[in-house]
Order: structure tokens, then C-alpha cells, then sequence
């Protein structure tokens, strides 16, 4: 049974950091399309990252945001750096066994939601001013 478990939310002031966190049971996830999602409140969900071969991060976190995968606990990390109000949102991890063409031919491409099957339960970031 596949599950996802977010973690290490929490309330932090502009510029401080969080390590989000996604343990996953039930498979590999090195063998798994993965990504993070972030949804503000009254905004649509969006994909902020996602990492199979190549990583891919949204023009709004680049250069502050890294995804990475801890293989030997087969959890997957969210680095947040220089974090800004703005980031504040439900954070969500998502995974699927299913990797879109373009990802396979070297093409770092958005994450969409219709891509993965599989969601964490979210975690919640606040940047306070």
C-alpha cells in the first residue's frame, strides 16, 4: 500500500527556513515521478517542484527552493530557503510510478496534477512579515 506522510511545517519569519519532508512506504521512491505542490488559501494547488533524473522548480522558488531524496530512508526533502510571505500555503508531497514523456527524454517539465496518483495529507507553511 502506497502512503505518503508529510512533515516539518511550521511558522517561520521572512527570510528563515524549513526542511519539508515526505516518508513514503509501500514503494521506492527513486523509481517514482515526485514532487511538491503548495496551495494557498483561495488559490488553485500548483507544483512548486519535482524531481525524476533532473529536478524542476517554478520561476517563483528557483534559487531558494531544493528537492532532493533521501534514498537510504526513501523520504523526499523540500529545502526552503529565504522563505517570503508569499510561500505561505498547505505544502503537499506527490508521487506516481508513471513518468510523463517529456521527463523521459530529458525535459524537466512543469508537475502537473493529473500526473500523480499518490498525495501526502499536506503540511502547513506561514511566513510572518
Amino acid at each position: 500500500q502506497v502512503r505518503l506522510v508529510d512533515a516539518g511545517g511550521g511558522s517561520v519569519q521572512t527570510g528563515g527556513s524549513l526542511r519539508l519532508s515526505c516518508a513514503a512506504s509501500g514503494f521506492t521512491i527513486h523509481d517514482y515521478y515526485m514532487a511538491w505542490f503548495r496551495q494557498a488559501p483561495g488559490k488553485e494547488r500548483e507544483g512548486v517542484a519535482a524531481f525524476w533524473g533532473g529536478a524542476y522548480y517554478d520561476a517563483s522558488v528557483k534559487g531558494r527552493f531544493t528537492i532532493s531524496r533521501g534514498n537510504a530512508n526513501n523520504t523526499l526533502y523540500l529545502q526552503m530557503n529565504n522563505l517570503k510571505p508569499e510561500d505561505t500555503a498547505m505544502y503537499y508531497c506527490a508521487a506516481d510510478s508513471r513518468v510523463p514523456d517529456a521527463w523521459q527524454i530529458g525535459i524537466t517539465q512543469a508537475p502537473r496534477e493529473s500526473d500523480f496518483d499518490y498525495w501526502g495529507q499536506g503540511t502547513q507553511v506561514t511566513v510572518s512579515s
